[in-house]
């Protein structure tokens, strides 16, 4: 009997601790060569040092506003018509925007190098829960371009 694949969606299993689907996901993100006890110590401290931050306010609650803070409304996406290749903004879906939000917020942890990860990750999480840093700058670029593009926003209908 072949073993069937699962959509990971529906199957995913909250995390053990804060029994939230979204920090599931975010430990899968960080996961490197399936070493999933690792990723998840990585971000249990990473909970504790925000904890540590936001003492009026709960970890699971400043984790899941940095993730909103970071998602991208709107982004453009490449078209081609004639010979010409448009910049055609487009929305963007939620599950991509959480996607895109992990990415970017994991992308600049990595990218800041001299420290432990979970000290990394937890700056990144309180710039992104005060609207600033690398991964808030990366939603606003995308915001920009979006913008600059949106002469071509006629193209996005057949898409």
């Amino acid at each position: 009997m072949a073993l069937q694949y699962k959509s990971t969606e529906r199957f995913m299993k909250p995390d053990v601790r804060y029994k939230s689907k979204l920090v599931a996901k975010f430990i899968n993100c960080l996961m490197v060569t399936g070493k999933k006890s690792i990723a998840e110590k990585i971000v249990y401290d990473m909970m504790d040092v925000i904890t540590d931050r936001f003492q009026d306010k709960m970890a699971l609650e400043v984790f899941e506003t940095s993730i909103n803070n970071v998602k991208p409304l709107i982004e453009v996406r490449s078209k081609r018509v004639g010979g010409a290749t448009y910049q055609v903004p487009i929305e963007v879906p939620k599950k991509r925007q959480q996607s895109l939000a992990i990415r970017w917020i994991l992308e600049a942890a990595r990218n800041k190098k001299g420290r432990a990860m979970y000290k990394r990750l937890a700056d990144e999480i309180s710039d992104a829960f005060q609207k600033q840093g690398v991964s808030i700058t990366k939603r606003e670029n995308t915001h920009k371009m979006a913008e600059a593009n949106k002469a071509f926003a006629h193209f996005a209908w057949t898409m």
